[in-house]
């Protein structure tokens, strides 16, 4: 019993321990972009053949005429390369859960442990992918997006081993309960922003808008999203820096507020919703947590996107996210029969003090 509580404690402290890297290495990911650091280090997994990168100025030298095309710049190799380290510790973290998950197989998170380890290493892929590819606009935003899907993973992992419960009176949690289907769709729908979100990053479309609420003074603005939205775009020219026309990148930055708009929304009617079932401070919190990203995306178009907010943006999606999913998860963990049967034993104690009381 007591090793088995020993390993409980110790694998709720790697899933933390995970759960805080994972954070730092989304928001690398996001700096390195915005850096336009995707290719410091044109090889994989090293860099111009070092475990860490050239620092010598004869290593310096031996690099650049291995790769003239690429020639080392040291503002950009250190963040690809911390982001590579970062993300292979998580990549260790998540292999030892694995094997101490097989230690106590019954671990209510067993499988949704073994399904984390195969999105990191499909992250892997995707992450040698966006240097050997170019910055690939397409696996440039589905990294994005694993990067994401890793985090929520994480998450919720951290919270079912945690059990926490939410007790709340019967009405507020059949009123809670009738949320979860907008809740969903919230999801669904922040998900496809992040994704927006990653397509407008990896095809250097942030500031295709330099205005705002307009767009080039213009409230529907000429923009060609066809060519925006190809995501048949070839494999092998480099697209740091993008490669699509201005009208194009316009396109997809009006998608991306248009999504802003939808997101704005559902989240809202949520977080109305919410509040009327009682659970105040879970709609103050999906209300403040929107605002905030509201407000920075906002705030990366009229200060032309300042790499503090671009990366607290990412942060911010990321935030919103893991909010929405908390939501749904405390939701479901809601089992009214446990509170019917406490309204039952409360029940049957009046009855008795009655009849005491009768005789």
């Amino acid at each position: 019993m007591h090793t088995q509580k020993s390993l409980k404690r110790l694998t709720q402290c790697i899933v933390g321990a995970a759960c805080v890297i994972t954070v730092v290495v989304v928001t690398l990911g996001a700096f390195t972009r915005l850096v336009d650091a995707g290719l410091g280090c044109p090889d994989w997994p090293g860099c111009y053949g070092h475990l860490t990168w050239p620092v010598e100025q004869s290593e310096i030298r031996a690099a650049n005429s291995v790769y003239p095309e690429s020639p080392v710049d040291a503002s950009k190799t250190w963040p690809e390369m911390v982001h590579r380290y970062f993300a292979g510790t998580l990549l260790l973290l998540v292999g030892f859960l694995v094997f101490l998950m097989w230690k106590n197989p019954n671990t209510p998170t067993f499988k949704q442990t073994h399904i984390l380890l195969l999105v990191i290493l499909l992250q892997a892929a995707f992450g040698m992918w966006t240097v050997t590819l170019k910055l690939w606009p397409q696996v440039v935003t589905a990294h994005l997006l694993g990067g994401m899907a890793t985090l929520s993973l994480l998450w919720i992992i951290y919270e079912r081993l945690h059990q926490r419960e939410w007790r709340v009176p019967i009405e507020q949690l059949r009123a809670l309960k009738r949320l979860r289907p907008l809740a969903l769709v919230a999801v669904v729908v922040v998900i496809l922003q992040i994704a927006l979100g990653g397509w407008t990053s990896s095809n250097y479309a942030a500031l295709a808008c330099p205005d705002f609420p307009t767009c080039h003074g213009e409230w529907l603005p000429r923009a060609d999203f066809s060519a925006g939205f190809n995501i048949t775009q070839k494999i092998g020219p480099n697209y740091l820096g993008g490669a699509l026309e201005n009208d194009a990148r316009t396109a997809i930055h009006f998608a991306h507020r248009l999504g802003g708009l939808l997101v704005t929304l559902i989240v809202l009617i949520l977080a109305t919703y919410t509040w009327r079932t009682g659970a105040i401070r879970w709609a103050i919190w999906l209300s403040g947590v929107l605002t905030l990203q509201l407000s920075l995306g906002i705030a990366n178009v009229v200060m032309f996107l300042p790499l503090g907010i671009a990366v607290a943006h990412n942060a911010g999606a990321a935030l919103l996210l893991l909010s929405i999913l908390t939501f749904i998860y405390r939701i479901g963990i809601l089992k009214a029969a446990r509170i019917d049967r406490d309204e039952i034993q409360l029940g049957r104690s009046v009855q008795e003090s009655a009849i005491t009381l009768d005789s």
